[in-house]
């Protein structure tokens, strides 16, 4: 497994090339870039920043799950942080399989779950302005409950 969070820009190609094996017969590839308008509002770039340490352990722990769950051979998972211009790669995800379902459904578990668990935050900066993002509702399976109530 391939799990880092970077600073620089995601050498996709070279990672994706990296991830091919002989046995696979698939490779599914995910590339989050950054786009140029969000809800109509045009997009000059994005800040990203993240609990660097207990991500990349989420991420981690992501990875082996998808491995397992999906039965696919090889994950990489990769997140930039700092400031990013339209077009650059935010987030890679590459699933490396012997069979094309698996690897399509890992990609898409693997991506949809960072998004709602994994500590890292978005500013999006527009030419009307800054905002952080909404981002993805906090999963209620991860939710502490009411303290100090007795049911």
């Amino acid at each position: 497994m391939r799990v880092e969070i970077v600073d620089g820009p995601i050498a996709a190609e070279a990672i994706v090339a990296a991830m091919k094996a002989g046995s696979d017969g698939a490779v599914c590839v995910f590339d989050g870039i950054v786009r140029d308008n969000t809800r109509g509002r045009k997009t000059l770039y994005l800040d990203y920043e993240a609990y660097r340490e207990m991500a990349l352990e989420q991420m981690q722990r992501l990875s082996a799950e998808a491995v397992e769950r999906f039965g696919v051979r090889e994950v990489a998972v990769i997140h930039r942080l700092g400031r990013l211009m339209v077009g650059e790669t935010s987030v890679l995800i590459v699933v490396a399989s012997a069979h094309r379902a698996s690897a399509f459904e890992a990609c898409r578990w693997l991506i949809d779950t960072l998004k709602k668990t994994v500590p890292i935050w978005k500013k999006e900066t527009f030419a009307d302005g800054a905002v952080w993002a909404d981002g993805e509702p906090f999963p209620a399976e991860l939710a502490a409950g009411p303290r100090g109530v007795s049911e």
